[in-house]
């Protein structure tokens, strides 16, 4: 098992790193601010996610944030307010400044595990996630309108497309809190749980998907998201192009042997 943040980074960084039996668990670590999202960490959270993205040994990553408060409060208003032009945070390409765009280049499966609040920018930064699994007392809200703010990390687009247009729109448009049990009723978390069961939950996921082929896992993951960002039929197409692609390197062999240890998975999980 590893420890850091990034080579030769203080223990107090606003993203710690921790690897350990192929899974790493990256914390957002400004517990104080409840995980605000200020320029540091932006900068750091890029780091890490592409240092575990280009390690051979990561399979898997768990997102999750310190404390018990918050998984993240979004951005930092309170340095966006202090500097000029400082919003431009919302709309930033560059994925170093932008923590979508750098949970959205890693290759590898990406769990949310929410430990609290997950509140506007830290909403969109949960949507980043492949999975979501979150503790009972996490909660999630979009404020943008109470804000004054608009979303410009995906939320608009992604939480309809999860929760249905409706549902979005009223979490839109009141800025109400959404708790986690209706969170997982709508289809927005795969699990909750109670909070000290909440770290075991997402690195056994982890793990379960640790065990698959990386290249093949991440090739699936391009391809569902990939298939979801277009029209129904325009993924359907894009699905048998690259399956015809791939299948077609599979021997009658290869299937065979996997198949006993497929067939082995499923008694031990009946």
């Amino acid at each position: 098992m590893t420890q850091s943040d990034a080579p030769n980074a203080p223990s107090n960084s606003p993203v710690l790193l921790e690897i350990a039996d192929g899974v790493a668990t990256v914390t957002l670590n400004r517990p104080h601010a409840m995980n605000a999202i200020n320029r540091a960490l932006r900068q750091r959270l890029y780091e890490v996610i592409t240092a575990v993205d280009s390690d051979p040994d990561v399979r898997a990553v768990v997102l999750t944030g310190a404390g018990d408060r918050a998984f993240t409060a979004g951005l930092d208003l309170k340095e966006l307010g202090s500097e000029e032009g400082g919003l431009g945070a919302a709309n930033d390409a560059d994925p170093a400044n932008n923590p979508v765009k750098a949970i959205e280049l890693c290759r590898k499966p990406v769990i949310g595990a929410i430990n609290g609040v997950a509140i506007t920018g830290g909403f969109e930064v949960a949507l980043a996630c492949d999975v979501l699994v979150a503790a009972r007392t996490a909660r999630f809200a979009d404020t943008h309108a109470r804000v004054g703010i608009m979303p410009g990390w995906g939320l608009s687009q992604k939480l309809a497309r999860m929760i249905g247009i409706s549902r979005a729109k009223e979490l839109a448009f009141t800025g109400n809190f959404l708790d986690a049990q209706t969170a997982f009723d709508w289809g927005l978390v795969n699990h909750v749980v109670e909070p000290e069961q909440l770290p075991a939950l997402a690195h056994r996921l982890a793990t379960d998907m640790a065990s698959i082929d990386p290249a093949f896992v991440s090739a699936y993951k391009r391809l569902i998201d990939d298939g979801f960002a277009v029209t129904f039929g325009d993924g359907m197409a894009i699905e048998a192009e690259r399956s015809r692609a791939a299948n077609g390197l599979v021997s009658p062999q290869d299937v065979e042997a996997r198949r006993a240890g497929v067939q082995q998975r499923g008694r031990g999980q009946s």
